[in-house]
């Protein structure tokens, strides 16, 4: 019996093997066959979809077991081998296929497995459209398999490179002394050959591909793991650092002071590099950011929407609206010339793009945030009746605008705060941000959390 548990919202993941095994994988890969062809409005045999997986132990044998079960169904199987998440969305789009599977865990411990799944032009399936398809065509049986697919192997690593730093002025990007960590993930292959080709010589930590994880967990967003990044920064005395998840589609920036940067300034910081290059565009964030983002935006002349968190629900806006970018808090950066796909190679090369057409460093192009903007980051909370808190929430901040886009958002004059269930655990999630001080915003933070765990 297939677990439930490991249909997620935005992808199948689980640990190996008592959740996740080859046999589970095969059944899957099947099962998304199925789906992608009534998607598509093809027969199984007609598709054509791309695979991928990263460098975790299990990921051969997990991928043989995706690759296996869509051959059963008859497709051709277009594998790419090992490589980072973002290169299996540029695959996909790139090379006009019906979908793509990336067999992967993210930034999840070496335990787990997983696979993100998309549709053609790299639209994520989610647990809204198609990954419960795929769960209750295993769970009432799939049936016969038909056979006949085949399987192309390609190595796309120089073309994916080579499309990527199309998308900036190379011959801007000045030497500057960098830090990067890739967590022992997918991150050195895949933009260690740019910064060769840039002239960088970065001094490099948790560099080689290994999916035992031995330093740091895979994961940089969490405060734990960036501390041995920090120590690194500080002993080498780097200007700036980037870093990545395991499976490279989200980086991260610590700027000279050894401040972590916010997701949001990020998104307003690129925001406004891209806006220059292509006025008046249109622009996605999420419903949890800062308002310096909106302000940003506006201030250079483009269109700024807010958006649900998830990269199905971005990816699928950026379509619908044409936007060039998109921005969440949780380090995920979409672009529409790389077929609206979020990227954490592309983030890197626009962010070292900008620091050489400014002369500034991160934290100088940071200030003006940090002196306007004072945020609370994420603050989950265990609760009993999720439900029920969100409907105190509502009635407690009457007076003020609110929006259920996702979750409940509130918002005054000069302070706002998004509170979301999470889809997984009893949790409330808040962010919060005032415009007046950061002794206002600890003040309303506390106030909001009091209400939520009271």
């Amino acid at each position: 019996m297939t677990p439930p548990e490991i249909f997620k919202a935005y992808d199948i993941r689980g640990t190996y093997p008592d959740q996740i095994d080859r046999d589970t994988a095969y059944q899957i890969g099947r099962a998304y066959a199925r789906v992608l062809a009534g998607l598509a409005g093809k027969r199984a045999s007609e598709l054509r979809i791309g695979l991928g997986r990263d460098m975790r132990e299990q990921a051969p044998e997990m991928a043989g077991g995706y690759r296996g079960g869509m051959m059963a169904e008859g497709a051709t199987v277009v594998d790419a081998g090992m490589i980072a998440t973002e290169m299996l969305y540029w695959l996909v789009g790139a090379y006009g296929l019906d979908g793509g599977a990336m067999c992967t865990a993210s930034h999840n411990p070496r335990s787990y497995t997983g696979v993100k799944l998309v549709r053609e032009g790299a639209i994520a399936l989610s647990g809204d459209a198609g990954i419960q398809d795929i769960r209750h065509l295993i769970e009432n049986g799939i049936g016969e398999a038909p056979g006949g697919g085949t399987v192309e192997d390609v190595d796309i690593y120089e073309e994916f490179q080579a499309a990527a730093l199309k998308l900036i002025d190379a011959d801007r990007v000045k030497p500057r002394r960098i830090l990067a960590d890739a967590a022992h993930g997918m991150a050195a292959p895949m933009v260690g050959p740019l910064f060769d080709e840039l002239g960088l010589d970065p001094v490099t930590s948790n560099w080689v591909a290994d999916g035992n994880f031995p330093d740091i967990g895979p994961n940089p967003l969490l405060e734990e793991n960036r501390r041995e990044i920090i120590e690194t920064a500080r002993a080498e005395d780097v200007e700036l650092t980037i870093a990545w998840d395991g499976d490279a589609d989200r980086c991260f920036f610590i700027d000279e002071h050894l401040r972590f940067v916010d997701g949001d300034f990020l998104t307003a910081l690129l925001a406004a590099s891209i806006l220059k290059k292509q006025p008046g565009a249109t622009i996605l964030y999420d419903v949890r950011a800062s308002r310096a983002v909106r302000d940003t935006v506006e201030a250079a002349g483009g269109t700024a929407l807010v958006n649900r968190v998830g990269h199905a629900f971005f990816k699928t806006r950026m379509r619908d609206t044409g936007a060039v970018f998109g921005g969440e808090v949780s380090g995920h950066y979409y672009f529409r010339q790389f077929y609206n796909a979020d990227s954490g190679t592309l983030p890197a090369l626009l962010v070292l793009e900008l620091l050489s057409n400014e002369g500034k460093t991160m934290g100088e192009l940071l200030e003006p945030y940090h002196d306007r903007y004072f945020i609370s980051g994420e603050i989950n909370s265990e609760v009993s009746d999720q439900e029920g808190k969100m409907d105190e929430i509502e009635e407690r901040y009457a007076d003020a605008e609110q929006s259920e886009l996702d979750g409940i958002s509130i918002d005054y004059a000069d302070w706002h705060f998004n509170v979301r269930p999470s889809n997984t655990e009893p949790l409330l999630r808040l962010n919060l941000e005032s415009l007046v001080s950061r002794e206002h915003m600890e003040e309303k933070r506390d106030e909001v959390l009091a209400l939520i765990r009271s």
